[in-house]
């Protein structure tokens, strides 16, 4: 039977998790897929479910080889489960970043207490990255639980064991997490420091022998969890043997891991590029980081390896992504939980001082007043930026509504330092935050939706072709085939915009009376007439034409994606 304590930290636990859904979950079904990559792995998801084709993603005809399927595999099981996509393509997110909270309380609770779980999380939730990166449909919140999993089984077993099954679930999830983006491999790197402490007789470590075979299990799971889709991925191909399926197998299995990891073609930044990042985003997480690096370095001295086997592991995290060129922000993400935990057992000691009660609480006014003085001058003097920005989300009257959208989020942290006060700082900072992330999308996503998704450009576009129309797509993006209101032909993705128009124009030819073709204006060449260019919108930056079947200058074909004719 539990505990008086037991249940009460379990009571805690479970109030946290429920603000958390609230956070996290705050304007699921309300748009729909966003680029870059949202429309992108939902189209691929709606395609496997259709087509019952599971190993080898399609993005319409072509095969689609630059991330592992994982995640469009549960793309398609929520969304085969609520009947559709719009908010299904945003629930593995949102369950990888609750199961990531739960999986870090667990971790706190096994190397401290409930308490120090519980500030882990809690520091975590706090965070602007994580939540910005839960609330869209990327496959970097699936990998963070994968690899938050993995760190929390090795640390299990290097710090409270010899605990077998929880090493080996950790290593099972790393390999989960490469098979879901590749990088999941970055979790066995705890390892290292455990293997540092150990020989250096860190007191707390676990210590093992003769069990050569049990730490070599740990590879055997790695190795299973790959080979639950790589070996069925490489039999299917190499029993097709055609140069597509061949082709795939070369460009996801050393194109897109090894070859970019070490030669990035895209995203280069400067080798310091992610503690800039740390700086912009993982607000307020590395504030009270400031004043917990003393502890850090008494723990140090103490030689406490539950505080420093996660942070050598994030400075080896860091190291890891910071060698190559390419570096995106989100490659940061999965460092941070284990950040937190190193930071969770000096928290409940720094939330008794005034200082940082007091801090808290003018943070809260400071956030407030940023927000609230942006909106309501945006919104009452509509400057030039607003303009801007209005035009490019094709908002009326320069965006007003998201300007006041902008202010109530200061209203939102006003409310909550109005009701905590200074002496309940903290909670006065976090209480915004928490309003702020629901207020800004239940407010701005049925604003931007129309534009960012294409939705109202895409309905513009079946209203323009008729009931009895077709429509073809030339130099198109995801969402626009997954916004498409009926079956379309499309010729290729990848293939180069000259092409697709080419075999677009004989498509056409068949039935220009009927026939449509839906066209990015960059792909418009001078054989098209300007004079017959149905000019629809833009979208996300996009602007995008509908082309009757007598928009063509009559005996010009293949020509260049150039000039366009003035006739």
């Amino acid at each position: 039977m539990l505990s008086h304590d037991e249940r009460s930290s379990r009571r805690e636990f479970g109030w946290f998790m429920l603000i958390a859904l609230v956070v996290l979950a705050a304007g699921i079904g309300m748009r729909g897929p966003w680029p870059p990559d949202e429309p992108r792995f939902a189209l691929v998801a709606r395609q496997m479910l259709e087509s019952g084709q599971w190993l080898f993603p399609h993005r319409g005809m072509e095969l689609y080889a630059d991330k592992p399927p994982v995640l469009m595999w549960t793309e398609a099981f929520w969304m085969w489960l609520t009947g559709g996509w719009r908010g299904a393509f945003l629930l593995t997110s949102l369950f990888s970043g609750l199961g990531t909270l739960a999986v870090l309380w667990y971790l706190g609770r096994r190397l401290w207490d409930a308490r120090t779980g519980l500030y882990a999380a809690a520091i975590v939730l706090a965070s602007m990255q994580f939540v910005e990166v839960v609330k869209h449909a990327q496959i970097d919140p699936l990998n963070l639980f994968w690899i938050t999993l993995g760190n929390a089984g090795i640390l299990v077993h290097c710090l409270r064991g010899p605990n077998w099954r929880m090493y080996w679930l950790g290593c099972f999830a790393a390999g989960l997490g490469v098979i879901t983006k590749g990088v999941g491999v970055i979790a066995l790197l705890m390892l290292l420091p455990y293997v540092g402490m150990r020989m250096r007789r860190w007191p707390g470590v676990t210590l093992t022998r003769g069990d050569g075979w049990r730490w070599a299990g740990g590879a055997l799971a790695f190795l299973l969890a790959i080979a639950l889709w790589l070996v069925p991925m490489l039999a299917t191909a190499y029993g097709k043997g055609t140069p597509e399926y061949l082709a795939y197998v070369q460009d996801i299995l050393f194109h897109q891991t090894a070859d970019r990891y070490a030669n990035s073609w895209m995203h280069e930044e400067k080798p310091w590029f992610f503690l800039l990042v740390i700086l912009r985003t993982w607000i307020p997480t590395w504030l009270l980081a400031v004043f917990i690096v003393p502890r850090w370095r008494d723990a140090w001295r103490l030689r406490d390896p539950r505080v420093w086997m996660p942070l050598l592991w994030f400075v080896l995290v860091l190291v890891f992504f910071s060698i190559p060129r390419g570096k995106r922000e989100i490659y940061l993400v999965p460092a941070l939980p284990m950040v937190a935990l190193a930071m969770a057992p000096y928290v409940g000691e720094l939330l008794k001082t005034r200082w940082l009660q007091r801090l808290g609480f003018w943070l809260a006014i400071a956030c407030a007043a940023v927000f609230g003085g942006a909106g309501l001058w945006a919104w009452k003097t509509a400057p030039k930026i607003a303009q801007r920005l209005a035009d490019g989300y094709e908002l009326p009257n320069h965006g007003a509504a998201l300007w006041i959208c902008v202010a109530l989020v200061g209203a939102g942290f006003l409310v909550s330092a109005g009701v905590f006060r200074p002496r309940r700082g903290v909670a006065a900072l976090l209480g915004g935050i928490a309003l702020g992330w629901i207020i800004w999308p239940m407010g701005s996503y049925p604003l931007l939706d129309g534009n960012q998704s294409t939705s109202q450009l895409m309905t513009e576009a079946d209203e323009a072709i008729g009931p009895d129309g077709q429509l073809g797509l030339v130099s198109w993006r995801e969402e626009i085939l997954l916004q498409a209101r009926r079956p379309v032909a499309e010729f290729g993705f990848a293939r180069d915009a000259t092409e697709q128009l080419r075999d677009a124009r004989a498509w056409q030819a068949a039935d220009p009376a009927h026939r449509w073709i839906l066209i990015n204006d960059q792909a418009i060449d001078r054989c098209v007439i300007d004079g017959k260019v149905r000019h629809l919108g833009n979208a996300n930056r996009m602007s995008m034409s509908l082309l009757p079947g007598d928009a063509f200058r009559p005996g010009c074909v293949d020509a260049p994606v150039s000039a366009r004719s003035t006739d």
